[in-house]
């Protein structure tokens, strides 16, 4: 799952900010020349008001400058991270997964072979379960999930969305802010307990590491006998 919030170092977060323009200029034609008219506007703006007024509206313009290049990645890398991800097998789950916020994800807990899903989603307005695929196939799949988890969400409220863009479908770019609208139901402490109950059910018991102990080895020749079968 999605561990809330983890600190980034200002390195690693250039870092981010870097890999972001490439993704975005790669897939937004449109990206390369706004962003150059964000910092180019202001800085000229800026010369203006250094040489009618003085040296005090440099930082100022620089700021604005960036700021606007700023405004307008993110707005850009949201439109051309919202075109690659459309139709695409788990996009749901790497968004939320990309969602500021304490989002405790967990990918496909329900799924088939045709790459029909559910994932599960816990945060602060509840349970939530998110449908990729077929919206016949992944209706059956959330009604398994929604049965499976009425056990151990208590008094959660549980919310399900199929992902598409058909009638009582949810579009993929309008997950994070229906996502963000939905109202806070649970505290924090509520979120880590229910989080706690949600990896007890779906925990797996693990086979033990080392060698097989003899007294839980099947006897000679019982291979042989079901071979000779």
């Amino acid at each position: 799952m999605a561990n809330p919030q983890e600190k980034v170092s200002f390195g690693q977060r250039l870092k981010q900010i870097g890999m972001v323009f490439r993704f975005t200029a790669k897939q937004d034609r449109w990206f390369a020349p706004l962003a150059a008219a964000a910092v180019l506007i202001p800085l000229a703006l800026t010369v203006v008001a250094v040489i009618l007024v003085g040296w005090i509206w440099l930082p100022i313009g620089i700021l604005f400058a960036l700021l606007a290049l700023l405004i307008v990645l993110n707005l850009r890398s949201n439109k051309a991270m919202m075109n690659a991800a459309e139709g695409q097998p788990g996009a749901a789950a790497q968004i939320m997964e990309s969602m500021r916020g304490d989002w405790r994800v967990t990918p496909a807990v329900s799924s088939t072979t045709q790459m029909d899903m559910v994932h599960l989603v816990i945060g602060r307005p509840g349970v939530i379960l998110l449908a990729e695929g077929n919206p016949q196939r992944v209706r059956g799949l959330l009604g398994q999930e929604k049965r499976r988890l009425a056990k151990v969400i208590g008094s959660a409220p549980l919310h399900d969305y199929v992902i598409g863009q058909g009638e009582d479908e949810l579009s993929i770019r309008k997950l994070r802010m229906t996502l963000m609208r939905l109202p806070r139901a649970l505290s924090p402490k509520d979120v880590n307990a229910l989080d706690k109950r949600m990896k007890a059910l779906t925990a797996r018991p693990q086979m033990p590491k080392g060698a097989i102990p003899k007294n839980m080895r099947p006897p000679r020749g019982a291979f042989r006998q079901t071979r000779g079968r």
